[in-house]
């Protein structure tokens, strides 16, 4: 069965520089590693804000099961060297369940949702949005960052969040962990917190911000480490 993993990569302080440049060197690397069906490595800033957190990264990866997954971690040079200079590593271990849309002009984790697609009812769940931004629209979509993620911090139900991108201002990415699929639709569908996401949503589509966005609902079969001093997942376990 696919398998999808996310993992916060949180560097020590004098490997700030070090980690940095890993963005630019890592990725020719990983498309090599066998089994490993598509992987970004992912910058992050504060409070899904544009000022970047030089020791905090991510690595998103499909792999075509859980043992390549487990090989790569256990074995592979470029993540041993994270494992060697970092003050936190935590590792969400995720089954797809639903997604649509494009990443880079791939639909990664779509054909995994479609072969393993359960019932989702109960226990933990991530979400995944994905969007390329274009650069007229830049401007508007983070005047509109500040209230959402405000909101979300806020909301019933949530255990993590974290904004990544690939490219500071136009490549952007935000990971959710959720107790329940209930609380995250309460949420992003309810009439909760003014309405902040649905605008956005909706605002989205009427002004064309977009010129590529992906959307992706999982599973959360487990996670492994810490995410500012916990694993986010004890809350439900």
């Amino acid at each position: 069965m696919p398998l999808t993993t996310l993992s916060i990569i949180t560097v020590r302080p004098d490997s700030r520089r070090w980690a940095l440049a890993r963005m630019g060197t890592v990725p020719p690397q990983l498309r090599r590693v066998p089994g490993l069906r598509f992987a970004k490595l992912l910058g992050s800033g504060f409070d899904f804000g544009l000022r970047p957190n030089l020791q905090r990264y991510g690595f998103m990866a499909e792999w075509d099961d859980e043992a390549a997954a487990e090989r790569f971690f256990a074995t592979h040079p470029a993540w041993q060297a994270y494992q060697q200079r970092a003050a936190e590593l935590w590792t969400a271990y995720l089954q797809p369940l639903q997604a649509h849309g494009r990443w880079a002009g791939a639909a990664p984790f779509a054909a995994a949702a479609a072969e393993g697609a359960t019932d989702a009812s109960d226990g933990p769940v991530a979400v995944l949005t994905r969007a390329s931004i274009r650069p007229l629209r830049a401007w508007s979509f983070w005047r509109a960052v500040p209230p959402v993620s405000r909101a979300v911090a806020a909301a019933p139900g949530l255990l993590a969040a974290i904004g990544l991108g690939e490219l500071p201002i136009i490549r952007q990415a935000t990971f959710s962990l959720w107790e329940s699929v209930a609380l995250m639709q309460q949420y992003a569908y309810g009439a909760r917190h003014d309405g902040q996401h649905r605008d956005v949503v909706r605002r989205t589509r009427q002004e064309r911000w977009y010129g590529e966005e992906l959307f992706a609902r999982f599973r959360v079969l487990r996670a492994e480490g810490s995410w500012d001093g916990r694993n986010p997942l004890t809350a439900v376990q």
